[in-house]
């Protein structure tokens, strides 16, 4: 009875820990927020776009969570700039929380299944550790997708604004407050750095480093080329745009030839593992002798590390660099 009370006991405040940090603000202050995010962007003032850069860096100041997470994190500098390629308002702090909590739920809940301790500590060590970063990183590349199915879009946008008589800095704001999603909220830093003083192709540079896209990186060598060397702008960013389409299309194409085989090499690489989870889930000790007999360890250990090679080799053969 005892082990019980104390396993509900950490599971409440494992609950509590990530509510306390992925709380968001009351409503009212949010509200009141987004009414501010929405004159800051609409604002051609110059001391508004400063007061919102000094907000954003006064923001991204560490707190006592991310100094402590920054102890224990190998390079919190890549993570910081990973969890900021997101676009969540998460900080390091906030992973380390979510990383321990998920660590702790999921060696609990093996430990009451009956998982010998070992290897329930190591399983949650491993969900705790891998589970994040894999999230993380399906959230890049959700908002990196979204940010290069629109950047076509956002550089017409700004070759209609050349053509008209515009310059290229009034364009930039337009596309901030014209095109949704990641697109407007990335021109929309570029611009605001403009406005307090930074040159344009260092505020593009520095969204560039950030995003970590070659699309956008194409448009700010195009930026620099035309600068150093004259012409017409407007025209060179028209093809520009025209690249990133094909690009896209046969990125599309080479996806659609490739789904068959990466579906078979998802179905053929998960089928061990789930079979192995069933059968654990029905009959513990069934399956319990893969832990504890050395053949049978042995075994596993041998299957897994093939498994491994093949699905190196399958990804290596359906992954195309354009």
């Amino acid at each position: 009875m005892f082990p019980m009370v104390m396993m509900a006991a950490g599971l409440l405040g494992v609950l509590a820990l990530l509510y306390v940090a992925f709380a968001g603000p009351s409503p009212a202050k949010a509200q009141l927020r987004r009414l501010e995010s929405v004159r800051e962007r609409h604002s051609k003032s110059s001391e508004v776009a400063a007061q919102a850069q000094l907000k954003r860096i006064q923001s991204g100041r560490p707190t006592k969570m991310d100094g402590l997470a920054q102890r224990f994190i190998p390079n919190p500098a890549l993570l910081r700039k990973r969890i900021e390629q997101t676009g969540k308002p998460w900080s390091i702090g906030q992973y380390l929380v979510a990383s321990v909590a998920l660590a702790v739920v999921v060696a609990l809940l093996l430990m009451l299944r009956g998982a010998p301790l070992f290897l329930a500590i190591f399983v949650g060590l491993f969900a705790g550790v891998g589970l994040p970063h894999f999230a993380i990183g399906i959230l890049i590349k959700r908002r990196v997708a979204q940010f290069t199915a629109r950047f076509p879009d956002a550089i017409e946008l700004m070759v209609r604004g050349l053509r008209s008589g515009l310059p290229i800095s009034e364009t930039l704001g337009i596309v901030a407050s014209e095109v949704p999603g990641p697109v407007s909220v990335e021109f929309q830093a570029v611009t605001d750095k403009m406005k307090i003083g930074r040159t344009m192709e260092a505020a593009l540079q520095e969204t560039a480093d950030r995003l970590g896209t070659p699309e956008f990186q194409f448009f700010v060598i195009t930026l620099a080329i035309q600068r150093e060397t004259g012409g017409n702008l407007a025209e060179t960013l028209a093809n520009l745009a025209d690249v990133l389409r094909k690009r896209a299309q046969m990125k599309l194409k080479i996806k659609a030839m490739s789904s068959e085989s990466k579906a078979s090499a998802y179905i053929i690489g998960a089928l061990p593992f789930i079979v192995f989870g069933l059968i654990y889930f029905i009959n513990p000790s069934y399956m319990g002798d893969f832990f504890v007999d050395d053949r049978l360890m042995i075994a596993g250990g041998g299957g897994l590390i093939w498994m491994s090679i093949g699905a190196m080799i399958m990804a290596k053969m359906i992954n195309f660099e354009i």
